[in-house]
């Protein structure tokens, strides 16, 4: 080899190997926050997301930071990150078509567990309900076998949001679906329902128009008024307003009920962890 070749194939090979070490520094970046964790990802709508408990108690901890707080409470159990890519108002066709999934959830990496809770919006929105769910939820499970090959998929059933009826009616659906697809389903249903006997508004906050409190309690809930509504998280109100008409209304979980959520989540998932430890022994 003469000496003008060999310089630039040592230039060259420099620049290659520097290029895969450039590469190698790049990906270890752009995973460290994954390496070593379990990664959970939860997706549904409001009853996932907790957009009201979050604006009364930005500080929390909501329901991602208190699964993961329970699953460490386990010593047995591996680190685990919980992300709550969850969205009020949502159904699965908005999910989709907003282009939220790919743009929040589709290149997520490193996934191992998503859990999907919809239903409750799709009920509403979706034109011909009991034809047209079952078809975007398979959708859905299509793009996230394809985005997320190596990651257990768990479909939900609904929290009792609706009346019994209109509930089992939804989570018929979603049992249809994961048996179509060979999916477990995680019936968070009887544990929230059995929650509520101790207490039916224990674990949903009040919202309420602030234009329908008498003027005479107005100063009184002032503290409270976030825009055009009264928030109040639990029962600090409900000696005072409890009569007015439409008060407990509002059927949305507040912190508690969060916490009812996250502690059975967390119930779960130590069981496939377990499993899944016990089988790579």
């Amino acid at each position: 080899m003469n000496k003008s070749l060999a310089v630039r194939f040592t230039s060259s090979a420099a620049r290659f190997f520097g290029g895969l070490m450039l590469l190698a520094v790049l990906t270890a970046t752009a995973r460290a926050e994954h390496d070593g964790k379990v990664q959970i990802l939860l997706l549904g709508d409001s009853t996932t997301e907790g957009s009201m408990p979050r604006l009364m108690k930005p500080g929390g901890p909501h329901l991602e930071t208190v699964l993961e707080q329970l699953l460490a409470a386990e010593e047995d159990l591996p680190p685990c990150h919980v992300i709550n890519s969850s969205l009020s108002g949502e159904y699965i066709r908005r999910l989709i078509d907003s282009g939220r999934y790919d743009r929040d959830a589709a290149k997520l990496p490193g996934i191992d567990y998503i859990f999907i809770r919809y239903g409750l919006n799709d009920r509403a929105r979706v034109e011909n309900f009991t034809h047209e769910f079952p078809v975007h939820f398979h959708e859905l499970i299509a793009r996230l076998r394809k985005d997320h090959p190596t990651a257990s998929l768990i479909p939900m059933t609904v929290i009792p949001f609706a009346n019994e009826e209109v509930s089992q009616e939804i989570n018929a659906l979603v049992r249809q679906v994961a048996e179509k697809e060979h999916l477990p389903v995680f019936d968070i249903y009887p544990r929230y329902a059995d929650e509520l006997k101790k207490g039916h508004n224990m674990f949903n906050y009040r919202r309420y128009p602030l234009a329908k409190v008498p003027e005479k309690y107005q100063p009184m809930v002032k503290p409270f008024v976030h825009g055009t509504s009264v928030l109040v998280m639990a029962n600090e109100l409900d000696g005072i307003l409890g009569h007015l008409p439409g008060w407990y209304g509002d059927r949305h979980p507040n912190l508690a009920g969060y916490n009812v959520i996250a502690d059975e989540t967390a119930k779960y998932l130590a069981r496939l962890l377990r499993a899944k430890a016990a089988g790579n022994k």
